[in-house]
């Protein structure tokens, strides 16, 4: 089973698509979709080229799909404390931090004679890559781009990578339309 992305959203960043997987909200709000460590794999070789299911070791184990949906909800945490202006759970950001310390993927330079570093990618990689990524996202510089859709009935979460920083709603096909064609209909209403 693969993990239905929400269409026509792009939260803007790894680490928020990481945390939308698996279930259907951030933070598991919804069903669970991650149910066996096959799911994990899917998704994982989805995003990252190098992870290859049929090397040992690269197939994701039942013990890293428990990490792996540890840190989804850490990350997920961690964001909705930073849309809501509070200061993130001590434990969520520990969390985080656990696992962008270990060993992610080594970048890799195309086009020499030798491979070294050459090898597929372990998911224990992959989640350390996700929470570097969340790392990144969450320092003091980016964190008024991580924020809520705008639309009433829409709680999703969006990292702003727009030139303008003012990006309002999780995506114009979804919210930001119906709030355009709301705000019309009420001016010609007037």
């Amino acid at each position: 089973m693969t993990t239905t992305p929400i269409p026509n959203f792009d939260p803007g960043a790894l680490c928020l698509e990481f945390a939308y997987a698996g279930s259907l909200g951030l933070g598991g709000r919804g069903t669970e979709s991650w149910r066996a460590p096959d799911d994990l794999a899917s998704w994982a070789t989805a995003r990252f080229d190098r992870v290859d299911t049929s090397v040992p070791g690269a197939v994701a184990s039942e013990r890293e799909l428990v990490d792996a949906i540890l840190l989804r909800d850490a990350i997920a945490g961690v964001a909705l404390d930073f849309v809501a202006r509070r200061e993130p759970a001590p434990d969520a950001v520990d969390t985080v931090n656990l696992y962008a310390a270990t060993p992610d993927i080594p970048p890799v330079l195309a086009g020499g004679r030798r491979q070294a570093g050459r090898t597929s990618v372990r998911i224990g990689q992959v989640l350390s890559a996700v929470a570097r990524d969340a790392v990144r996202l969450f320092v003091a510089a980016n964190a008024e781009r991580v924020r809520e859709c705008a639309a009433e009935d829409c709680d999703l979460v969006f990292f702003d990578e727009s030139r303008s920083g003012n990006r309002r709603w999780c995506s114009m096909q979804r919210c930001g339309n119906r709030e355009k064609v709301r705000a019309h209909r009420q001016r010609a209403r007037s």
